[in-house]
């Protein structure tokens, strides 16, 4: 919990002191009762989980099944409406935003919902859906939905969600929180289709003004 509370002091530029978040940051509070639930869990304790689960989702807005296993240093910022599934595993330094769904995609049985690496950021109402893997250093953008395995270093963008980025340029261990400046690969193709209509525009030109100087 300690690494927890270091997570959102180091993460949120709005996080003045220890005692504030302590108090006040329902991402932290969520996590909190989700350790104590999951100690419980794996006590085969039962009923108990379940109700600090359901009793923390009714005050913080996040809802975490007991069985999620969750590294260190996780940070859920603002909150409201994160859903975390029964089967996900979550590795350390992860990041999620608001509106963040790791779930699963049907009535499946056993592991149906994803493993998260190290160092991952999620944007802001992203969806990681199914048995799937997100590998450490990865950065999905804002409402994706991410249905396949992507791999280390990536950037995920879109809806299905795809690999927009991969340069293997990421350092272990620090965490990019701007998930405002993606790249957007329509565009860029956009851009590329639109630089070359221009260039065969100006060749066409070039063929007129000779044929109107002959």
């Amino acid at each position: 919990m300690i690494r927890d509370l270091k997570a959102v002091i180091e993460r949120d530029p709005a996080a003045t002191n220890v005692l504030e978040v302590f108090l006040t940051y329902s991402g932290f509070h969520a996590i909190v009762s989700h350790r104590i639930a999951h100690r419980l869990y794996r006590w085969h304790i039962p009923f108990l989980p379940r109700l600090i689960s359901h009793i923390s989702r009714g005050i913080t807005g996040i809802e975490i099944h007991p069985a999620a296993r969750i590294g260190e240093g996780f940070f859920i910022d603002h909150g409201m409406g994160v859903v975390i599934g029964e089967t996900t595993v979550i590795g350390n330094n992860v990041t999620l935003f608001q509106g963040v769904t790791l779930g699963g995609t049907g009535k499946e049985r056993g592991k149906r919902h994803p493993t998260i690496g190290n160092n991952v950021v999620v944007g802001t109402g992203a969806k990681i859906l199914g048995n799937i893997s997100v590998g450490d250093n990865v950065l999905v953008g804002a409402n994706a939905v991410l249905l396949m395995s992507v791999p280390q270093d990536s950037t995920v963008v879109g809806v299905p969600g795809r690999v927009a980025r991969r340069d293997g340029k990421k350092v272990p261990g620090v965490i990019s929180l701007d998930h405002t400046n993606l790249p957007d690969p329509i565009a860029d193709r956009l851009e590329k289709l639109q630089a070359e209509i221009n260039g065969i525009e100006g060749e066409l030109g070039k063929w007129k003004d000779k044929d109107q100087g002959s």
